[in-house]
């Protein structure tokens, strides 16, 4: 991404993008107080220098009846000189998890993961989790509620 100057009109464009990812750059440009062809250059400058980097559906996984949501934080086993590089491969194989972050401290990986049910996720856990190389401690923190999801960037 190169670095780009952003103005009040590029905020402009932004916050709205973000609060409706669906808008066309018409109605972006009227919300934004643009004119459509100076708005759809912005984006397209925006898109170029790796400000926008897509626009993507979020699906509700729960619809589709995955019920059990866990977060796993993991020690890894740093006496082995691949301990990072063979769990991260290994780890994005399972499909059940959904995000994997690495850490420096105590913990240095977390995994979000999901399952239908507690019977799927002691499976995943037993068969998946557990069989992943150089783990040396797990955490799991069941997940009870989501009370704040926002991605959108305050700008």
């Amino acid at each position: 991404m190169s670095t780009i100057m952003l103005d009040d009109a590029d905020r402009r464009i932004l916050r709205h993008l973000q609060a409706d990812p669906a808008a066309t750059s018409a109605e972006l440009a009227d919300r934004a107080s643009l004119n459509a062809a100076t708005c759809w250059r912005r984006l397209e400058r925006l898109r170029e220098a790796g400000v926008i980097r897509g626009t993507r559906a979020v699906i509700d996984w729960r619809a589709f009846g995955w019920e059990v949501e866990v977060s796993l934080r993991l020690t890894l086993d740093k006496t082995q000189p691949r301990a990072f590089d063979d769990f991260l491969a290994a780890a994005r194989q399972v499909p059940e998890v959904l995000e994997i972050q690495t850490f420096l401290g105590q913990v240095d990986v977390r995994l979000g993961l999901i399952a239908r049910d507690m019977a799927h996720y002691k499976e995943i856990y037993r068969d998946r989790i557990l069989t992943l190389p150089h783990i040396t401690d797990v955490e799991a923190l069941m997940h009870i509620a989501r009370l704040k999801h926002d991605e959108t960037l305050p700008i």
